[in-house]
């Protein structure tokens, strides 16, 4: 095997650590949201929740070894990424879509910007693991 990393050595572990810490954070924010105050902006809980199944998503593929796990942390980061830029430009434009925030709002500013950070972090992780996936083969 090359001396490229495995997806979940090193850095990779704090990767996952953080994916798991935001897919239970947005869990159960999305759990209270739904179940407390549905009715006051169910597009943005809704969101939440989608926020929540990447997040976990991307915790198991990213966990994971071989090459379709591979595939579907990809999958899950590069949603994910699309999600926090998508969202964080409409509310950071048009607050008045969203009632509430997201996980994904104002680019993930309730969470210090980590959710703009965390798949930009995931992907430059996977193509610098890529590597020893294909040697794996």
């Amino acid at each position: 095997m090359s001396g490229t990393p495995r997806r979940s050595s090193g850095p990779g572990r704090l990767l996952i650590a953080v994916y798991a810490v935001f897919a239970l954070a947005a869990s159960a924010r999305a759990g209270v949201q739904i179940a407390t105050k549905f009715d006051e902006a169910p597009v943005a809980y809704l969101l939440s929740a989608f926020a929540a199944l990447v997040y976990i998503v991307a915790t198991v593929a990213l966990a994971r070894p071989g090459a379709t796990a591979r595939r579907v942390a990809l999958t899950a980061v590069t949603v994910e990424l699309i999600g926090v830029l998508t969202v964080g430009a409409i509310t950071a434009f048009d607050p008045g879509d969203f009632p509430d925030d997201t996980v994904w709002s104002v680019f993930g500013r309730g969470y210090g910007f980590v959710p703009l950070v965390l798949p930009v972090l995931g992907l430059l992780w996977l193509r610098r693991t890529r590597d020893a996936e294909d040697a794996g083969r």
